[in-house]
């Protein structure tokens, strides 16, 4: 059983940027939340006080099938030992994975036994990043174009099916997590959801008589992520921990089966310009991102060689690099540092994208020890992960949002000269044209309208 300081949910996220996404969602609900990078001790916990959902932000997404199970056992441990009702292993909404690199099925083996619940809940989309899974197959939404042909279906995605390390080969996620081990995934459709909670309760224990794997619920609308909390409110217990896989849409449809939930969504806390020169370090590939950086006017641009950043002479570029972008933030500039298609694309090639990852962490590193910052920008889920660990921070709280799926957090840090840094984490696919702007000038009516209608 568990007391009143106990948190009731629970969430891993496998990359940065996607955790601080599910952060936002549950502290815009009203839930006292903090996202931390890696399992907090009893001495933290007890000195923050109490929480009503906590998460951890971590790299599992990059991880070969060993290294991840091992960081997952040591989360499932950790939350298992906090009493929670649901553990959350909260995935890219895209669902890009593969057997052995961030394997989702490995992630459900690894936390299973920390979860006594006979419900496996995956949640297959998040209509407000435009996501959506009918039929247990999986659709997403290629750049900020609303229109319905900009809809695709994930494995005919102009980027995820091309993904430099987790191509999206396979549509039907039942088929794609059987890849990965996950033998018996039962799909509860979204006509399901139309006869009303009773029968929708009714339908899910007729499929767990069967003992499946898991149960892959369809999202077409908010209301669907509303019934599905429902299912998973009525399911979860502290003697059996409920665990659901899913992008941040788990924690919408978890917050949903409250009475209070969203409440706060119109009086969401508003972003200020920034204070001083913003640094950005764009390390994702993405089409969106290279809008984004194309829309950038107010920086300087630095470009960082990937082939140079990960080769013999690597240090000798670096430290060029860094004295490069820290003279003009010293000056008062922003300084937007990003890595070149082309010699990206050629590190990929031949097997250098974690390296790349590692050398803008140290860059990120370098640059903050020798500038004073108050606010940083990371594009990129790789990137984010690796580069925000290298920090030497411990933690992050919800700040304010910026666009959909784009949030700026409030960096913790036991060096003063680290804690309160404002730092936005975006992946590849998330933020308008202009986010990049956006991120100086603070939080505006467009962003703002994005953020309401979500």
């Amino acid at each position: 059983m568990s007391d009143a300081s106990t948190p009731d949910y629970a969430f891993y996220g496998d990359d940065f940027t996607g955790a601080t996404d599910t952060l936002a969602h549950l502290a815009r609900a009203g839930l006292r939340t903090m996202l931390f990078f890696g399992p907090p001790d009893a001495a933290r916990l007890d000195a923050l006080g109490r929480f009503d959902a906590i998460g951890i932000a971590g790299a599992a997404r990059t991880m070969a099938p060993a290294e991840q199970q091992q960081e997952l056992d040591q989360a499932g441990a950790a939350f298992a030992a906090l009493g929670v009702r649901v553990m959350h292993y909260k995935v890219c909404s895209t669902f890009d994975s593969a057997p052995q690199t961030g394997s989702i099925g490995v992630a459900i083996r690894s936390l299973r036994k920390y979860c006594a619940n006979p419900l496996v809940a995956i949640v297959g989309g998040q209509p407000n990043l435009r996501r959506y899974c009918v039929f247990g197959e999986l659709y997403a939404a290629a750049g900020a174009d609303d229109h319905a042909n900009s809809i695709y279906r994930i494995d005919r995605h102009p980027t995820m099916s091309r993904h430099p390390v987790t191509p999206m080969n396979e549509a039907d996620l039942r088929v794609h997590l059987r890849h990965q081990g996950v033998e018996n995934i039962q799909s509860v459709d979204w006509r399901s959801y139309a006869a009303g909670d009773t029968a929708l309760l009714a339908e899910v224990d007729r499929r767990l008589e069967s003992k499946p794997d898991a149960l892959l619920f369809d999202v077409l609308d908010d209301s669907h992520l509303q019934a599905i909390g429902n299912v998973i409110s009525r399911h979860a217990t502290y003697d059996a921990p409920l665990l659901a896989v899913g992008a941040s849409s788990v924690a919408q449809a978890y917050a949903s089966a409250s009475a209070s939930a969203f409440a706060s969504l119109v009086d969401a806390p508003r972003l200020s310009r920034a204070r001083g020169p913003v640094l950005l370090m764009a390390g994702s590939l993405s089409p969106l991102t290279e809008v984004q950086i194309a829309a950038a006017h107010s920086y300087l641009r630095v470009e960082l060689d990937p082939l140079q950043m990960t080769g013999e002479d690597a240090a000798n570029y670096l430290a060029a690099r860094v004295a490069a972008i820290v003279g003009p933030l010293r000056d008062g500039r922003n300084v937007l540092a990003f890595t070149t298609r082309r010699g990206a694309h050629e590190a990929g090639a031949g097997g250098a994208l974690p390296q790349l990852a590692h050398a803008c962490a140290a860059l990120l590193r370098q640059v903050v020890s020798a500038v004073k910052l108050h606010r940083v920008g990371i594009a990129g889920g790789d990137t984010s992960s690796i580069a925000v660990r290298a920090l030497g921070a411990w933690g992050l709280s919800y700040l304010a949002p910026l666009s959909a799926g784009v949030t700026v957090c409030r960096l913790h840090a036991d060096r003063p000269a680290l804690d309160g840094m404002e730092i936005m984490l975006k992946g590849g696919q998330m933020g308008d044209a202009d986010l990049f702007e956006q991120l100086i000038a603070g939080y505006g009516a467009e962003a703002r309208n994005e953020i309401v209608k979500a």
